[in-house]
């Protein structure tokens, strides 16, 4: 059974998808070019025998492609393609990338990206929209703070962006054409709210079909909108099996550097009491989830209530206030988790067990 094991690699571009099939032992069986097109990629994949393991790296089309494919293989794994070190390597083109996707799927060293639920599928487009418009937004304010910052113009705080006090704003710009320019500005952030307001509503609506978003909304400071992003993006709570891989996912965990751990010492092996270096925050991660959860804990580091006595008892130890938001953010996003897993509403009991 072990020889009809075929593992694919595939590389994908717009047009085309260069493929590298190997065996069981390794051994290229066969290098294609297919049109990426479903027909093509499913022709391609019926003519093989045997039980197929297909490979690609993540990317514009993978949701696409891994749809198209979960049904006719007996594995996808699309992969992380910032952990693809050995494509880096040597010479490159498509067909050396397919292959060389096909050993590391062989060999078991790629790093899978979750693309196993497709319930949520809806909610997560409809979070992408809004998240869009929100930078838009973001994008719009800033060009209009630097039009006026770029004559002298001081615009702190968000008085610059209100219809109220509009007309104030543009009598300060004394050049024609930059007025005009500041004018069109005002009416794409005009329109751009008005279609993050609807996105907003949308998502939200959609996120209220959901039985778990009562439970995390019952935690301080997660509120619908970032509960919303949390359904999106995680999909899943099992997906994690521990509160440490929870917060690797989110940019929460510490990167620590460590070497020569071991040492013999008369004959005993014994361990090194060098420290552990810490290097940070770990730098690959969900970027949305690391702003639901660090958001929260600066709204909660800020207003009364049990998160806010949390954060002060961390001070009260000397922890700088930094490394305090940053432990009070991996508190929420752990009870995120266990409170999902379980199906039971925010405790402030929860905050008196170690969890960060």
């Amino acid at each position: 059974m072990k020889s009809t094991i075929k593992y694919i690699g595939m590389d994908v571009h717009q047009s085309t998808i260069s493929v590298a099939v190997l065996d069981a032992e390794g051994k290229l069986v066969m290098q294609s070019i297919l049109a990426t097109h479903a027909a093509a990629i499913l022709d391609f994949l019926h003519g093989l025998r045997g039980t197929l393991h297909v490979t690609f790296e993540e990317g514009t089309q993978s949701a696409w492609l891994y749809d198209l494919l979960v049904q006719h293989v007996a594995e996808v794994v699309v992969c992380n393609p910032r952990k693809n070190a050995l494509l880096k390597a040597g010479n490159k083109s498509d067909q050396i990338d397919a292959r060389k996707l096909a050993e590391l799927l062989r060999a078991d060293l790629l790093s899978p990206v979750y693309h196993g639920e497709n319930s949520t599928r809806i909610l997560k487009e409809l979070v992408r929209s809004y998240s869009t418009l929100t930078e838009d937004t973001t994008r719009i304010m800033g060009r209009l703070k630097a039009l006026y910052r770029s004559h002298a113009i001081s615009c702190a705080g968000k008085k610059p962006y209100g219809k109220r006090h509009r007309q104030e704003w543009l009598q300060q710009v004394q050049q024609p054409g930059l007025a005009s320019r500041a004018q069109r500005l005002y009416d794409q952030l005009d329109a751009v709210q008005t279609l993050r307001r609807a996105a907003k509503r949308e998502m939200l609506a959609e996120s209220h079909k959901y039985s778990v978003y009562r439970l995390l909304c019952s935690i301080p400071y997660l509120g619908p909108v970032r509960t919303s992003i949390l359904i999106a993006r995680v999909q899943v709570p099992n997906r994690f099996r521990t509160k440490r891989q929870f917060w690797a996912y989110c940019g929460l965990a510490l990167e620590t550097r460590n070497s020569a751990e071991y040492r013999f010492v008369k004959g005993q092996l014994q361990r090194s009491k060098k420290p552990v270096f810490i290097r940070g925050l770990n730098l690959n991660h969900n970027h949305d989830l690391k702003n639901v959860f660090k958001g929260a804990a600066t709204a909660a580091s800020i207003h009364d209530g049990p998160l806010r006595q949390f954060y002060d008892r961390r001070l009260a130890k000397g922890i700088k206030p930094e490394l305090a938001r940053v432990t009070l953010a991996r508190k929420i996003a752990a009870m995120a988790l266990i409170l999902w897993k379980k199906g039971e509403s925010f405790d402030p009991q929860y905050l008196m067990s170690q969890a960060a």
